[in-house]
């Protein structure tokens, strides 16, 4: 089978299909080899009127989605609870998903850090030397000289101030350290 991907590595997998009676429900059963892994891939649908590449097509967009998911878990451990009661680990899930997101913002205005893991993203991007002001006006994170922030500055963040509407709409402002 040939799957119309053209960026995909994988193009050519050899795949098998079975239908398969469970509990009296029909079901496509597709084991596909030389997907990228080792294993077989098993896909176990219900869908019988879509097309078997297009199956597989959007397997590999859903496991893209995985590892992203399982990149951001192993980054922000969920056994890091966001209180000491755990009421939902679904809300704890959702935060995961929204930091990964935003890491995953940041990462896209930096240049060579589009494709990037959140940790490797937190190691380069992130996790800097820096003094935090507070003033009346502002919340200003200045960076220390030596930070070596060449890619940071060259995306522009730093030129614009972003309005923090629960901070009643001071600005966030990140710049290099003056010496003050």
């Amino acid at each position: 089978m040939e799957l119309d991907v053209p960026t995909r590595q994988y193009r050519t997998p050899k795949v098998y299909e079975q239908p398969v009676v469970l509990e009296g429900h029909r079901f496509r059963q597709i084991f596909v080899l030389d997907l990228g892994h080792e294993e077989p891939t098993i896909l176990l649908t219900n869908q019988q009127q879509v097309s078997g590449p297009s199956l597989i097509t959007r397997y590999a967009h859903r496991m893209l989605i995985e590892n992203s998911l399982s990149d951001a878990v192993q980054f922000f451990p969920l056994d890091a609870l966001s209180s000491a009661v755990g009421l939902k680990v679904d809300f704890d899930m959702a935060l995961l998903v929204v930091a990964s997101g935003l890491y995953r913002l940041l990462a896209r205005q930096m240049r060579g850090y589009a494709e990037a893991h959140a940790r490797q993203i937190f190691r380069d991007l992130v996790n800097r030397p820096a003094q935090v002001r507070l003033t009346e006006k502002e919340v200003r994170v200045e960076f220390h000289r030596r930070a070596h922030l060449p890619i940071v500055l060259a995306s522009g963040v730093c030129a614009r101030p972003v309005p923090i509407p629960w901070w009643e709409n001071r600005p966030l402002r990140l710049t290099t350290y003056t010496g003050r």
